[in-house]
Parts: structure tokens; C-alpha cells; sequence
């Protein structure tokens, strides 16, 4: 089935919106990427279901994705249907100390939202620019929190097509990761536990990292965010500054003047540019210190 029949398909769908060799620069936050052959977006979780299936049924390989804030497309696109969830799915109930939340709002949105409550506990998700999903999905954390550490319970589609529910435990939930990631699940949707707190304590709090993160991180420009894991015993962005690699460019891709743990698109950036720029700085690294430096965003499209 090719990419024309499979959009008609998803089309019929009710809730469900599907266009045809759609540029991936317009949906990541590094304003790069090749086309999607179909990207579709459900109204809610009967059309994602729904669309999960007609992929799994046809053999079209699907891709999930959020706010595409922590996502690398390579130039030549990616084959089959990407389906995002983001503001199409991103609605929220607060019922006392705990915000039942759907996957595709931004977690700033959601840390916004405990503040207007007075709930404590989602403060480090201030500045965190990705979609609720994907912060469970990798156990997005900052300053001194992470979704450990709030993650009641998650409900999500597993590769079965079927629909399960874990508790905070069955999570497993590790540095970056958990086991939504490692089994290939989709998050549809979350709770979160929360405490009652102070709005002035809070609010201070989340000002505060505001502040540090317009600092010290490259806001103004298009990135993906921290590029490397923070390595045991190390520091990514002193490794890579360390080794002489600040402002260090390859075509429109540079490595960060102000975070060099930031890579930027400083305009007209191709994915291979950074690519190209991301192995260089391991290989770098890896020659000058011994640390094998891993990658904190995902890389996916056609080689």
C-alpha cells in the first residue's frame, strides 16, 4: 500500500486529520527534518487507536511524537505514518492533589497548571518543553526532580494494540527511561501526585529556574536541548567545552557558545550537519578523555 492510499485510509477516520509528504522541519524545535510519506493527527484516543491499528494491519511502520522538542529528522524523511500528539491531545483535570492529565499537553503547561492550584512537586518541569507522553516515556526530569518522582499511574497502548494501566513501580523507571520506552508502548495518558504547597513558595521556585535556564541555555535559538546524557562522574557540556569544541561548527550546526551542551541551528542547518557535528564531538571526547558520550535526543528517518 503506498503512502497516498494509506493517508486515505487514516482520512476515514473519525477525528483524524492525514497529509501526505509533510516536512518534519515544521514540527521539531531544531527546524530540520525530511518529509513524513503520511502525518496524522487523532482528536483523542479512539482515533489514535484506531490509527495504530490501520498501520499495524497494512504493515506501515508508525512513529509517536510530541512537541518534537527532543527529535533529530534526518534529511531524507522518514517512510510510513508519523502521528503526533500534542495539542490534539492535551487535555487535563485537576481533582485534589492530583492532575489526570492526556499525553500530548506540554508538561510546562502542566507545571503552570499545579501552580494554579497550589500544587507542589512539578516545579523542575517549568522550562521543559516537551509534551507529557514523552516525559513519562524518558523520565524528562531537571534541577532537583524528575516524573519518578510524580508518575502515579500511566495508561498506554502496548505493541499488542491493547490497552494497559502501571502503577509508579511498574513503570521502572531509570535515568531517562522506563519501561514505556523500552517495550515500545504509547503513552495515552497520566496521573500525577502531587502535594499541597504554597503558590508564593512555588511560584519563587519556578521563577527561579526560569531565570537560570534563560542564563545559561540557548532559548532564542533552534536546538533539541541537552544533545548528550550527563555521563557518570562527568559533566557533558564541560567534557565538550573542555575539549576546545565551543562555537566548533559544521555547516549550519553549531556547537552552543552559551551551553556546549546545546548544539544550534544557526539557519539553514541540515539534520546530517548535525549529525556530523554530534560524532565529532564524541569522537573528540572519546579521544581526549575516554568517555563515550550517549545521546539524550532520538535520531530517526531514512539514512
Amino acid at each position: 500500500m503506498n503512502k497516498f492510499e494509506t493517508a486515505e485510509l487514516i482520512r476515514q477516520i473519525p477525528g483524524v486529520s492525514a497529509v501526505v509528504d509533510e516536512p518534519m522541519s515544521r514540527h521539531t524545535s531544531f527546524r530540520i527534518g525530511g518529509p513524513a510519506d503520511v502525518f496524522a493527527r487523532p482528536a483523542d484516543i479512539a482515533g489514535l487507536k484506531e490509527t495504530l491499528r490501520v498501520c499495524r494491519e497494512n504493515k506501515v511502520p508508525a512513529m509517536i511524537m510530541g512537541n518534537g522538542t527532543n527529535l533529530i529528522v534526518r534529511d531524507k524523511g522518514i517512510r510510513g505514518v508519523v502521528i503526533q500528539l500534542a495539542d490534539n491531545m492535551s487535555g487535563y483535570e485537576v481533582k485534589g492533589e492530583e492532575i489526570c492529565a492526556e499525553a500530548g499537553i506540554l508538561i510546562s503547561a502542566l507545571s503552570a497548571a499545579a501552580l494554579e492550584h497550589g500544587l507542589t512537586g512539578l516545579e523542575f518541569a517549568e522550562g521543559i518543553p516537551g509534551t507529557l507522553g514523552g516525559a513519562v516515556t524518558m523520565n524528562a526530569g531537571a534541577y532537583d526532580g524528575d516524573m519518578s518522582m510524580v508518575v502515579k499511574s500511566t495508561e498506554y497502548i502496548g505493541d499488542d494494540g491493547q490497552i494497559h494501566v502501571i502503577d509508579n513501580r511498574q513503570h521502572c523507571f531509570a535515568k531517562r527511561s522506563s519501561v514505556i520506552q523500552t517495550c515500545g508502548g504509547v503513552v495515552l495518558q497520566s496521573v500525577l501526585s502531587l502535594k499541597k504547597g504554597d503558590r508564593d513558595s512555588i511560584k519563587l521556585k519556578m521563577d527561579d529556574y526560569h531565570s537560570r535556564r534563560c542564563e545559561k541555555q540557548p532559548l532564542d535559538m533552534p536546538s533539541a536541548g541537552s544533545i548528550f546524557k550527563r555521563p557518570e562522574g562527568y559533566f557533558a557540556g564541560k567534557l565538550v567545552q573542555d575539549c576546545g569544541l565551543k562555537g566548533f561548527r559544521t555547516g549550519g550546526a553549531e556547537v552552543s557558545c552559551l551551553h556546549c551542551g546545546f548544539i544550534v541551528n544557526t539557519g539553514g542547518a541540515s539534520a546530517q550537519d548535525v549529525i556530523s557535528l554530534i560524532r565529532h564531538i564524541q569522537d573528540v571526547v572519546s579521544d581526549k578523555y575516554g568517555v563515550e558520550l550517549q545521546t539524550e535526543v532520538k535520531i530517526v528517518g531514512e539514512e
